[in-house]
């Protein structure tokens, strides 16, 4: 009686996705390569650049997971009421 989860994103976006991350992350990367200062400066940058990155990455498997709990609760209570619906008989009479 339920219907099946559904993907809501198709290849071509997860592609972009992937893209548009590699590229970013690339270009900043080639920015504090060729940034006209001292290496402790580069350091603390690419430090910085990679606790956004991973920060980034954490932030969306939080917001993933929430999200797919929040699916599954759904269908859980879904689950419930057909079965109370099934169950239920409008004509039964208790003597």
């Amino acid at each position: 009686m339920t219907k099946p989860l559904q993907p809501t994103q198709t290849t071509a976006f997860y592609v972009q996705a992937i893209l548009s991350f590699a590229v970013s992350l690339s270009s900043v990367v080639i920015a504090l390569i060729y940034l006209p200062v001292e290496g402790w400066i580069r350091a603390f940058l690419g430090l910085g650049l990679l606790y956004v990155v991973t920060s980034t990455v954490t932030l969306c498997k939080v917001v993933r997971d929430r999200q797919e709990l929040t699916e599954v609760s759904k269908r859980v209570d879904q689950a419930r009421l057909d079965k109370l619906l099934i169950e239920h008989d409008p004509f039964k009479v208790d003597a």
